[in-house]
C-alpha cells in the first residue's frame, strides 16, 4: 500500500424503501426523509437521504477493501449537499471512490473518500482512519 493507491469504488442506489428502513434502524423519523410534501414545504427539492446513511455507504468502500470492518478506526465527514431520492424503483445513484491519503508511523492510514450524486460531491472532506 502506498499514498495515492485507489480503492475499488462502488455505486449505490438509494431508494425510498431504504430510507424508511434506515429511519427505523436509526430512529431518525424526520419527515424530510420520507414525506415529499413536507420536504418541499421546507424548501428541499424532494425527499432527501439521511446524511448518516450516506456516510455509512461511503464507509463500505473502506470496509470492503479492508475485508475486516474492525480495522476501521474512525470515519468523519461534513454533510455539504443532499442526496435527493426520487419516488422511483431506481432511486438515487450515488458513487463512492477512495484513495490512500497518508501512511502514518503508528501503522494506520488515512483514506480520503469522495461521494458524488449527480456529479457533485455530497460529503465534505470525508476521511477514514484504518489499521494497515
Amino acid at each position: 500500500m502506498k499514498v495515492g493507491d485507489e480503492l475499488p469504488g462502488i455505486e449505490v442506489r438509494v431508494t425510498r424503501e431504504q430510507l424508511v428502513r434506515y429511519a427505523g434502524a436509526s430512529l431518525d423519523f424526520n419527515p424530510i426523509h420520507w414525506n415529499e410534501a413536507f420536504a418541499k414545504e421546507v424548501g428541499l427539492p424532494d425527499v432527501i437521504a439521511h446524511g448518516m446513511l450516506t456516510m455509512a455507504l461511503a464507509a463500505r468502500v473502506v470496509t470492503d477493501w479492508l475485508g475486516d470492518p474492525a480495522r476501521l478506526i474512525d470515519l468523519s465527514a461534513r454533510f455539504t449537499r443532499p442526496v435527493v431520492v426520487p419516488n422511483t424503483p431506481e432511486g438515487a445513484r450515488v458513487e463512492f471512490t477512495a484513495k490512500v491519503g497518508a501512511l502514518n508511523e503508528d501503522g494506520t492510514a488515512r483514506i480520503d473518500l469522495v461521494a458524488k450524486f449527480e456529479d457533485k460531491t455530497v460529503l465534505g472532506k470525508p476521511q477514514a482512519l484504518v489499521r494497515v
